[in-house]
């Protein structure tokens, strides 16, 4: 591997640092708010498989 020039890494490193388009606030709390949502709608979805698993067991094994 070649020995990088130091000033050339740093001037390479600004320039691709420049090309970088950050999200706004708003585009941050969407996403945010997105992703609360998403974990709810899964967590209640997984409730409701467990608990119609569940009890379908339950009812099988009690009438054994």
């Amino acid at each position: 591997m070649a020995n990088p020039n130091p000033i050339q890494f740093v001037q390479q490193t600004r320039a691709e640092i420049s090309k970088i388009t950050w999200p706004s606030r708003r585009e941050v709390a969407l996403t945010t708010v997105m992703v609360f949502l998403l974990a709810i709608v899964a967590a209640t979805f997984f409730f409701f498989v467990d608990f119609l698993i569940r009890t379908g067991l339950t009812t099988v094994l009690e009438s054994f």
